[in-house]
Order: C-alpha cells, then sequence, then structure tokens
C-alpha cells in the first residue's frame, strides 16, 4: 500500500511544469540574487541562522521570490502556510493568524505565512496582517512584482525587510536550463535531448531573466518535437523560436550586432527619419536590449543633434528616460517611442555640441585662462582686500537685464547659433546683444 502510495505521489509531480518541479531545495540549488544571498549577506545570514523576520520579496516574474520563499520552508523549523492573494480574502488570513497563534501556545513553533502577489492585497487585508507581523507570529515573506513602497501600506512596509530582486541574467537562465536537462529525478534527464548550444542561448536570451518562461519553453520543445532516426529530439534554433514564441534576431550585445543597430538609431533620428528610428529602435527592444541603454543615446541624441533649435526635445527624451527606468518592459517602448519620433521629427542643430568640443580643445591646447578680478567670488573674509569682485556690474541693475562687460580676457566665439527652429530667436537675440 506504501508502495502505491508513493508511486501515485511520484506521477503526480512528473505532471507538474518543469518550472515547478525544477525549483531549488537549498540555497546551493538557488541560481542567482548574489546581491542579497551571497556569502555574509544579509538574508544568507538569516536563513542559515533560521532567524527570518518578516521580507518582502519584489522583483520581476520568474526571477526566484516564490522558489526563495519554498527553499526557506526546506529550511526553517517553522511551519509553513502557503497563500496566494489573488483567490485569498480576510477570513483566511485570520484562520492562518489565528493557527499560528495556537500552534506557538502548544509547541512553540512559528509560523511561516508566504502570501503570493501581495500587491493584490487591499488596504483593509493588509491591515489585518500588521498587529501579528508586528508580533513576529506568523513571519510574513510577501512576494510582488509591483514595487512594494507603491502597492502596500507604509505600516507593513515598515515592518518587513524588503528585498528586490533582480532579472536573471543570461548566464543566470542557462545554467537552469543546463541542470534541468540533466535532472533525471525531478528535470528532463530520462529524455534524449541533443541540445544545439545557439538553441539554448537564444532561449536564455529570450527568456528575458524570467527563468520560469524559459523552463516552460524548454519542456514544451522536448516535448513536443518528433524524435529523429537515433530517437533523440534535436533541439535546434527552430525548435527553440517555435517553443519561445519569438524569432532569433542577429543581435549580440557585445558586438557588431549591438554597436551597429545603435549607429543606424541615432543616424535615423539625426536624419530625420521617424520610420527608419522605430524599426531600429523595435529590432533593439525584441532581441531583449536594455532600454536603459537606449534611452542614454535618446538623451544624447537630443542635446547633441537638436539642441537649441528645440530645447523641449531633451525635456522630452528626460522624461522619456525616467518613465522608461519607472515602468518597465514591455511598456517602457511607448515613452521610448515617442521620445524617438520627437526628435526625429525636431529641426536640428548641433551648435551647441561644436560650441563645446571647440571651447575644449582650447582648454587643452592652449594656455589656460585665469578669471577676470571682477569675475572672482568675493562671498569670502579677505576677498575684498584682494579686490575679488570688485567692478562687477550686475546685469539685471541694467536696461533690458543686460550690460557689456568683460567676462573672458581673450575673445571667444564658440557658439554659432543656426537660423533653424527656436535657435533663430537665440541667434537674434545675440545679434542684438553683440551690436550694443
Amino acid at each position: 500500500m506504501s508502495d502505491l502510495f508513493e508511486s501515485q505521489k511520484k506521477n503526480l509531480k512528473t505532471k507538474l511544469p518543469l518550472a515547478m518541479r525544477m525549483r531549488p531545495r537549498s540555497l546551493d540549488e538557488f541560481v542567482g540574487q548574489k546581491h542579497i544571498l551571497g556569502e555574509g549577506k544579509l538574508l544568507k545570514r538569516a536563513i542559515d541562522a533560521d532567524r527570518i523576520t518578516s521580507l518582502i520579496l519584489y522583483g520581476p516574474p520568474g526571477t526566484g521570490k516564490t522558489a526563495l520563499a519554498h527553499v526557506i520552508a526546506n529550511i526553517t523549523k517553522a511551519h509553513f502556510k502557503e497563500v496566494n492573494a489573488v483567490i485569498s480574502n480576510v477570513q483566511e488570513l485570520r484562520d492562518a493568524i489565528k493557527s499560528s497563534k495556537e500552534r506557538a501556545q502548544a509547541s512553540g513553533k512559528r509560523t511561516i505565512l508566504f502570501i503570493d502577489e501581495i500587491h493584490r492585497f487591499n488596504k483593509a487585508q493588509q491591515d489585518v496582517l500588521m498587529p501579528d507581523v508586528e508580533s513576529g507570529n506568523p513571519v510574513l515573506i510577501g512576494a510582488t512584482t509591483h514595487n512594494p513602497f507603491f502597492s502596500l501600506v507604509s505600516p507593513l512596509i515598515s515592518r518587513s525587510i524588503v528585498f528586490e530582486l533582480k532579472r536573471l541574467s543570461k548566464e543566470d537562465i542557462a545554467e537552469i536550463l543546463r541542470s534541468a536537462l540533466k535532472d533525471t529525478e525531478r528535470g528532463l534527464g530520462n529524455i534524449p535531448v541533443k541540445m544545439d548550444e545557439k538553441a539554448l542561448s537564444f532561449l536564455a536570451e529570450a527568456s528575458d531573466g524570467d527563468a520560469r518562461k524559459a523552463l516552460n519553453a524548454l519542456e514544451v520543445g522536448a516535448l513536443t518535437t518528433r524524435p529523429g532516426k537515433d530517437n533523440a529530439v534535436n533541439f535546434n534554433i527552430e525548435v527553440a523560436e517555435e517553443s519561445i514564441q519569438k524569432k532569433a534576431v542577429m543581435y549580440d550585445r557585445d558586438e557588431d550586432g549591438h554597436y551597429d543597430t545603435i549607429s543606424a538609431f541615432i543616424k535615423s533620428m539625426r536624419g530625420s527619419d521617424p520610420d527608419a528610428a522605430l524599426y531600429w529602435l523595435a529590432k533593439m527592444l525584441y532581441a531583449g536590449e536594455d532600454p536603459r541603454f537606449i534611452a542614454r543615446r535618446i538623451v544624447i541624441c537630443a542635446a547633441e543633434d537638436v539642441g537649441n533649435a528645440d530645447p523641449q526635445a531633451l525635456v522630452l527624451a528626460n522624461a522619456a528616460f525616467q518613465v522608461a527606468e519607472f515602468v518597465g518592459m514591455p511598456e517602457a517602448r511607448i515613452p521610448l517611442a515617442q521620445a524617438t519620433c520627437y526628435i526625429a521629427c525636431a529641426p536640428k542643430s548641433n551648435a551647441a555640441y561644436l560650441g563645446i568640443e571647440k571651447a575644449m580643445k582650447d582648454v587643452e591646447k592652449h594656455r589656460t585662462l585665469e578669471v577676470p578680478t571682477h569675475l572672482k567670488d568675493a562671498n569670502y573674509p579677505g576677498a575684498k582686500k584682494l579686490g575679488h569682485g570688485e567692478g562687477y556690474k550686475y546685469a539685471h541693475q541694467y536696461k533690458d537685464h543686460y550690460v557689456e562687460q568683460e567676462y573672458i580676457p581673450d575673445e571667444k566665439r564658440y557658439y554659432e547659433p543656426t537660423d533653424i527652429g527656436y535657435e533663430k530667436k537665440i541667434r537674434e537675440y545675440l545679434d542684438k546683444l553683440r551690436k550694443k
């Protein structure tokens, strides 16, 4: 009877998705997140010492939040209770808290209450947790993909330690996939899979730091691809593309594909071709390029190639950078596209860029000019004795808030505004002042 039960249990496990079967059972099996789980880090020390306090695990999907909670459950001596906020309610929370108190009184055993998708709880549900979380029984572990400082009430945050989990690297995902291919107990080790290195690398890249997505694609490909004459599953790049429903784009973040595409993107914006710029933007985002890298290049292009012909371009580019950083992918593509189109369609001037380049060359190659005495800082004791600031004319005290005055010992002309866009007004204004 016991053998039958174990057999049924084993069959049930094999029917679980590969991503669930391959959840790490210990910290040694846990891949990634070294910034919080590396040797000597706070969270690792707390887990090793079984001194877990209430935690909020925050990060993108598939980065190990639930897996880490289960690792803690395997290591800790506390009772482990799991709740999903999507289907839970206040009564279930009250029951879980009541049980944890009774367990503590009866056996002295603590309870860890793991709440997945905790951001789904409303304020009333979160408030139910606070008195008992503060007392340490149950110990809360909340998992969320949303920034907890926006999605959770402040009192709950103050009673917990927030740990942010990062997207897994391509190397981390590749390591997880290789483990799944080798594991005969929980993985695909009993299936003869010939994994092409390019296919594995593509899955690791295309999964965008999401281990669950990568493992699901691996399982689908391995179980649905017809074996060859040697009875082995040939897992090539075509199978990988179909499994993850994404085309492999010729783009390497560290080689020519990366530099050539960003070059084409910038030159398309500079050349006032929004359609070409959007295509190269789409290619980079599809291939998994870091949107922050793209946003930085948009900001530089706004300053270098649009400049004062449309000063609003830099403002919009910077706003797109901040919004993209805040919302993340896939939504980040929208503000990036808006900024790309604006800059591509804006009037162009590189006069400010050329001006600083000329000035930098002068500083580098010619005699360093001394600050005129009347422009020197006069706001410290003894400055007046040195004559610093003497004779300085405060522009706002003169008509049109302008007065002719020497600001540099040698006459220099670095900034030459164009007649394009708003810069035409700047040129006219400077010409008017210079005539005076």
